[in-house]
């Protein structure tokens, strides 16, 4: 799963530093303790707080991305947030994390970092009665390695707004989107770099200022909002934005107007972070020659948008998806495509109960990238370990210390008694978040996401390794 064998972490004893904030870990505590130390030869730092009734789970948290481009000093994180923080402890959970050995994409090393922190975090505090993993977007993906792990020395995984298509799909699907805007809103004659850009931040920031000017200037006819639209059901962009009231399911143009808001931000920070996998796997792994864009806006969520505005802008939808079509002649390198899935494919073989949590209108991590996940697992055989939970909000990650702490409770029910109870049941879910007094709770009942369009291997076959 990582050039660095994940299996070697756990048949090996690790060497690690401690730095104890309280008392030694040799001790009986007499209140909480804090404790931090290091791991991988100093490289990844990690942090642990344990209430003073700790009930014998310990909570293993993946933190998300972090450019590697951006001034985020490394730092170890344990929690999604401070209130969520609190909250876990109060109910007796222990908490750990680590900062990864780098900022980046990292999902070749994460896993094993994460592994080497919860053996630290053994010989400090004390073997767990229970070990559950959770992450939060990029450390989703974690999480999710970390459940399908032969031999895992976790007990169950909470993934949240989790990138579970991993860093294939990840790249190919916003590919897709990119060279809609390219072929059908960008000036003829602009030179447009999608790929391939051997860790230049120059010039893939060019690329995203250019496809973002291109929809900004495109806003202002038809024919322009109609094929952002287009654009945007490729890039899998919520039809709400900040700042803006929900639009109306039936009014095409005001999901425009948010889809535009949407581009603005996702373009400048969702191409750029593809320098750093392209430089953690050695090259581009995504790819769209070959790919059938009118097939991939048949099962899309936002068709009936997109056809809408094509009949009232009069243009001819089948033109500009053949279009695409016939120009898309973007190839993957093989070896990076290799390394890609080596590292950060889902394979669905879970090997312990796995419950996702997703808000249903997410920028960076879009909501159908769980029906994909689901797909994955189904395949795998293993369905009776995942269960799914949505919360009908915007924002990425946007969840409430209530719905947290009730995915936690229900999960370590899953482990105590070996059955999903009925915590995991989307509606009695939503009301034990509510009963918590942490915040309000918007866990739907019944959903199902829309079709994932970045499965190259499913939807339209290709390479899958």
């Amino acid at each position: 799963m990582s050039p660095r064998s994940l299996a070697s972490s756990l048949a090996c004893a690790l060497a690690f530093s401690v730095v104890a904030a309280s008392s030694a870990a040799a001790e009986e505590p007499s209140g909480p303790r804090h404790v931090e130390g290091t791991v991988d030869d100093g490289a990844t730092a990690w942090v642990a707080d344990v209430p003073a009734h700790w009930n014998g789970t310990v909570l293993l948290y993946s933190h998300g991305y972090r450019p590697s481009f951006l001034p985020i000093p490394p730092s170890a994180e344990n929690a999604p947030d401070d209130a969520t923080r609190q909250a876990l402890l109060d109910r007796g959970y222990a908490l750990v994390g680590s900062s990864y050995e780098r900022g980046g994409w990292t999902l070749d090393t994460a896993a094993e970092d994460q592994l080497q922190t919860l053996d630290a975090f053994r010989a400090a505090v004390g073997r767990p009665s229970r070990v559950l993993a959770v992450g939060t977007s990029m450390g989703g993906l974690v999480t999710g390695q970390l459940a399908e792990l032969p031999g895992t020395p976790i007990d169950g995984a909470l993934p949240t707004c989790g990138l579970m298509h991993g860093g294939v799909d990840l790249l190919n699907y916003q590919l897709d989107g990119a060279h809609a805007i390219t072929q059908l809103l960008v000036p003829e004659g602009t030179e447009v770099r999608l790929v391939d850009y051997g860790g230049d931040l120059a010039a893939v920031n060019a690329t995203a200022r250019t496809l973002t000017d291109a929809v900004v200037a495109a806003q202002d006819d038809p024919e322009g909002r109609a094929r952002i639209a287009l654009a945007a059901a490729l890039y899998h962009l919520p039809r709400w934005a900040e700042g803006q009231d929900e639009p109306d399911p039936r009014d095409h143009e005001a999901q425009v107007d948010a889809q535009v808001a949407q581009f603005t931000f996702a373009l400048g920070f969702t191409y750029p972070a593809r320098v750093d996998i392209e430089d953690t796997v050695g090259g581009n792994p995504s790819w769209n020659a070959g790919v059938d864009y009118r097939a991939l806006l048949r099962h899309a969520d936002e068709r009936a948008q997109v056809e809408a505005l094509y009949r009232a802008a009069g243009l001819d939808l089948d033109a500009d998806l053949d279009r695409l079509t016939e120009t898309a002649s973007v190839t993957a390198d093989e070896d990076a495509l290799h390394t890609a899935y080596a590292t950060s494919e889902l394979t669905g073989d879970l090997q312990v109960p796995v419950l996702s949590l997703h808000t249903t209108h997410d920028v960076l991590a879009p909501v159908q990238v769980e029906e994909e996940y689901a797909e994955t697992v189904r395949r795998a055989g293993a369905r009776g370990l995942l269960r799914q939970a949505f919360v009908y909000r915007l924002g990425h990650c946007e969840f409430t210390p209530a719905e947290l702490v009730a995915s936690v409770e229900a999960l370590d029910e899953r482990v105590a008694t070996g059955h999903w109870g009925s915590g995991a049941n989307s509606r009695r879910l939503d009301a034990a978040a509510e009963a918590l007094g942490l915040g309000a709770s918007e866990i739907l009942p019944d959903h199902r996401p829309a079709e994932w369009l970045g499965d190259r291997g499913g939807l339209l076959g290709g390479p899958r390794s």
